[in-house]
Order: C-alpha cells, then sequence, then structure tokens
C-alpha cells in the first residue's frame, strides 16, 4: 500500500482541498482488497479513486473531473504495480471532447504503438506511460509533479465553477468501452460486483 505514497501525498498537499466526500465501496478480502472513495474540491467536480491492493499487488487509480463550463482536461493517473517486476505508470490529460488533439508545450510527446491509448480521442498528444519495476517508481516522480503542478494551474487560471456532467457522458463511455478494468475485477471480485464499479461508479456519467 505504501508503494505510491510519494505520488499520492504530492497529490494531496497539491490539492489540500480535495475533501473526502465518501466511500464508495470497501471489499477487504485475503486474495485482494478494494477501496474506492469519491473526493471533492474548489474547481474539482469529483476526483474518483480506486485502490486495489495484496501482497504483490498494489494499484492506484484516479481521474480527477474538473468542474464544467471551460472546457478543461480531466487528469487521470493509472500507477499500477501487478507484481514487483511488471509496473505500468500512466498518467495524462484526458479531455472531455471527442476528436481532439490537446497538448501542452514542453512536455514529454506520447510515444507510439501503446495498447487502450489512442491520443487525439480523449487521450492529450502529452500521455505518459512508462513501464518499470517496482523499485524504480519514484524515478518517474519529478515528471508526474510537472504534470500535476500544470493541471492545477490551468484550474486556477480558468476557475471552473459549472456542476453538468453531461459533457462527461462520451468521456465516460468511451472510456468504459476501452479499459479493460472489468475483466481484471471480475476475476477478483465476482462478475456482479465489478460490473456494479465499472458501472456506478469509475463511468458512471456513460
Amino acid at each position: 500500500m505504501n508503494l505510491w505514497k510519494n505520488y499520492k501525498n504530492f497529490l494531496f498537499d497539491l490539492f489540500p482541498d480535495l475533501d473526502l466526500d465518501g466511500e464508495w465501496a470497501n471489499w477487504p478480502g485475503d486474495d485482494m482488497s478494494l477501496n474506492v472513495s469519491i473526493r471533492i474540491g474548489q474547481y474539482i467536480l469529483k476526483s474518483r479513486e480506486v485502490e486495489i491492493w495484496n501482497k504483490k499487488t498494489c494499484i492506484y487509480n484516479n481521474i480527477i473531473y474538473p468542474r464544467t463550463g471551460s472546457d478543461l482536461p480531466c487528469f487521470g493517473m493509472d500507477l499500477m504495480c501487478f507484481f514487483p517486476k511488471k509496473v505500468v505508470i500512466t498518467f495524462d490529460f484526458q479531455h472531455p471532447r471527442e476528436n481532439y488533439l490537446f497538448s501542452v508545450d514542453g512536455l514529454p510527446k506520447c510515444e507510439s504503438g501503446i495498447r487502450f491509448f489512442e491520443p487525439g480521442n480523449h487521450f492529450s498528444e502529452n500521455l505518459f506511460v512508462r513501464k518499470c519495476t517496482s523499485e524504480e517508481v519514484d524515478d518517474y516522480l519529478e515528471t508526474f509533479k510537472e504534470y500535476l503542478t500544470i493541471y492545477k494551474n490551468m484550474l486556477e487560471s480558468k476557475k471552473p465553477s459549472g456542476l453538468d456532467f453531461s459533457s462527461y457522458c462520451s468521456f465516460d463511455k468511451y472510456m468504459k468501452d476501452l479499459d479493460p478494468v472489468a475483466g481484471y475485477l471480475s476475476s477478483k471480485f465476482g462478475k456482479e460486483r465489478s460490473e456494479s464499479l465499472v458501472n456506478d461508479f469509475l463511468f458512471c456519467y456513460g
């Protein structure tokens, strides 16, 4: 559970107003445990976070949905350790507009041929994906800090205040159709609970 502590600490230090709004599920288990919750902030409609762990696995997923009306991207992070030698780190500006290539000057550009991700269709030109081991996760912490700080500045510049979540419907539907998480969750927590998690929590706007 502590593998991603430096990433999470930076997230909550940067967004001190990101308050816990409620726990959606807490599924302890011998083989795998899960906790999911919602947080809200001054310019954030919701930050929906998922933690999954056992002795070898440690996964932290979070998508920050900004309040609406300013045409801002979401910020998504998938920090996934399946076992110590198989770790995938992903974070990106995920824009709710379809077929729109969002980009930030000065940040790394996405490498081609990345499975499940398509820059220009809700993923940005700056999509960051790296594979590493559990001992190397903090090698990418400074890049994560740079991305997230830029995102914080976007929010503070635009000061979004709208609550119309309909602008996220196509985004959530696309993510739900794309994301392989349903099969992974089903194998760990059963089909009924995993489908509810996907449809009613992870991508509830879709």
